[in-house]
Order: C-alpha cells, then structure tokens, then sequence
C-alpha cells in the first residue's frame, strides 16, 4: 500500500455549496465576468491625454473652506 495515495477524496461544504450553486444556475460564472469587467477592466490610459490633464489642473488651497 502506498502511503500517498490519497484513499478518500475529502470535500469542505464550502465546496459542495459552491458546487451545487453551479449546478442550480449555470450563468453565475458568466455574470461574475461581467460585473469585473464593467468595475475593473478598463481601457488603456492615454499618457497624452493625462499629461494634459495633470498640467491643466488647477491647484487647490491648503484649507478648502478658507476664502480669502
């Protein structure tokens, strides 16, 4: 008998309920990547554009709610 072999396959019921979320709505994994790639894919930066920006903004005073 080999002593690494694994005999029994163990299963957390994490997992089980994960699999059996799947199983219950096949689309979940595909709504998942949608929602990434609206919140978090995003296009390229343009450097150009964002030199422009940053040259193009206007400083801020130290204390905000000052006016004078």
């Amino acid at each position: 008998m080999n002593p690494w072999k694994k005999q029994t396959r163990y299963e957390s019921e994490i997992t089980k309920f994960i699999s059996e979320l799947k199983q219950q709505n096949p689309k979940l994994e595909e709504g998942q990547r949608e929602g990434r790639a609206l919140l978090w894919d995003k296009e390229p930066i343009d450097l150009d554009q964002r030199r422009r920006a940053d040259e193009s903004k206007v400083n801020q005073q130290a204390y905000v709610y000052q006016s004078h």
